[in-house]
């Protein structure tokens, strides 16, 4: 991992940047692909999946058979556990329902908002290197909660033409309502366009790799929503002398392991904890199944030793990082000043895993510094509110002549009349 001690204020910019992929023809891939899903429907979805995912499928639908195979892999402990997952998932979103509360601005004018569910919402979950059924939960859970109509799960198969059982699992626990094997950029055109076996739906949701961010991105400018931009995961630890290093290394590797494209980042007023750290993190990556993709992204994840937490807070503000971990002597106190960040995780035993999987919150977050500006996905991301008004005979007298000015002085004529015909009558 890269030192970088006492930096000046010109050189942070460079060292927060993101790694970044090389990009070059990725563009130009994803409008090809796109294009042929939006013209071709099925048949081309098919034959990418053949030429990216290397499996040949009859049919892109999930049948209730395979279902209730997945059911009967799954093992009774990891049942339990994406249960209790699940649960406080449930119970942490359901707390987030919106409550309409009307508002008279003036006598005879009530003002209201009124939550709707997006209708049609798909869900896109990576398949690669790990079987995100953690994914599923976090993202069904809210759009079931919120009560939208269809639910529908785009993820990859293996080669055998299976998707992993816990995704299935998972998907019914939380109520998707049908699920469709395709991966990678195909699956998105095929949610955003619909074809003959999957549906198109208004909003898209869910992480990827860089050519799923891209598609995402790409289909947001004409074709449907998406839920946020993204880049690879991100993980930062703000700590002080009091952390613990194993605990610390243990955070930084558990973002690692994502991806070689992920990082990792420690921001510190420690000399003698980056020391601790650095060597715990050689240990435990020697014991780590995932350890030649941890080690690639640590090549661009840094230790960086900050004179004072006031500074340092100021460099994690400017990072907004995707994942925060808070570990030092007053946690509390200085989360009060984190402004820009997509989760925070306070003390010693608060590790991001816990996030990314069953304390509750949602783990679809923003990336790439968009923290400064996005949210990460929760109930009201499912959700649309409506706004209604009534205004009595009583009520348009009050505001009519101020709506009869205003209209005047930006030259719309019809829009006065439309308040003047009413106070005559």
């Amino acid at each position: 991992m890269n030192i970088i001690t006492y930096p000046e204020r010109s050189q942070w910019n460079d060292l927060l940047r993101r790694p970044t992929l090389n990009t070059a023809t990725l563009r130009e891939t994803v409008l090809e692909v796109l294009e042929r899903v939006r013209t071709e429907g099925d048949k081309a979805v098919i034959e990418y999946e053949e030429k990216f995912d290397h499996v040949h499928l009859d049919s892109l639908t999930v049948s209730e058979e395979e279902f209730a195979e997945a059911e009967k892999a799954v093992s009774i402990e990891l049942k339990a556990a994406i249960m209790l997952a699940f649960n406080n998932i449930k119970k942490f979103h359901e707390a987030q329902k919106f409550e309409s509360k009307p508002v008279n601005t003036l006598p005879g004018v009530t003002c209201w908002q009124k939550a709707v569910a997006i209708e049609k919402v798909g869900l896109y979950i990576p398949g690669g290197t790990a079987p995100l059924f953690s994914t599923v939960l976090m993202l069904a859970t809210p759009a079931q909660i919120a009560g939208c109509k269809e639910i529908v799960l785009c993820t990859p198969p293996n080669r055998e033409g299976k998707i992993h059982p816990a995704i299935l699992y998972a998907a019914k626990i939380a109520g998707v309502s049908r699920v469709f094997k395709a991966g990678g950029v195909q699956a998105i055109g095929a949610m955003a366009y619909g074809t003959s076996s999957v549906p198109k739906v208004y909003k898209i949701f869910g992480p990827g790799n860089q050519y799923v961010m891209a598609a995402k991105q790409e289909v947001s400018l004409h074709d449907v929503a998406i839920d946020m931009p993204a880049g690879p995961s991100e993980v930062a630890v703000l700590a002080d002398e009091t952390a613990n290093p194993i605990f610390v290394a243990s955070d930084l590797l558990s973002q690692a392991e994502h991806g070689v494209d992920s990082q990792s980042m420690l921001i510190t007023t420690s000399a003698t904890l980056i020391r601790a750290v650095t060597e715990e993190v050689e240990r435990q990556l020697e014991e780590l199944p995932r350890k030649e993709i941890a080690a690639r992204s640590l090549e661009h994840s840094k230790l960086i030793l900050i004179d004072n937490m006031e500074l340092a807070v100021e460099m994690m503000n400017r990072y907004a990082p995707e994942h925060l971990i808070i570990e030092t002597k007053n946690y509390h106190e200085l989360a009060e000043k984190i402004v820009n960040a997509g989760s925070v995780f306070l003390g010693a035993y608060s590790p991001e895993s816990a996030g990314d999987y069953a304390s509750g919150t949602n783990h679809t977050l923003p990336t790439n510094g968009y923290a400064k500006a996005y949210s990460g996905v929760s109930l009201d991301s499912f959700i649309r509110k409506i706004t209604f008004q009534e205004i009595t005979k009583e009520g348009i007298a009050t505001i009519g002549p101020a709506i009869e000015v205003m209209a005047a002085n930006e030259y719309l004529d019809a829009h006065k009349n439309a308040v003047s015909v009413r106070l005559k009558m």
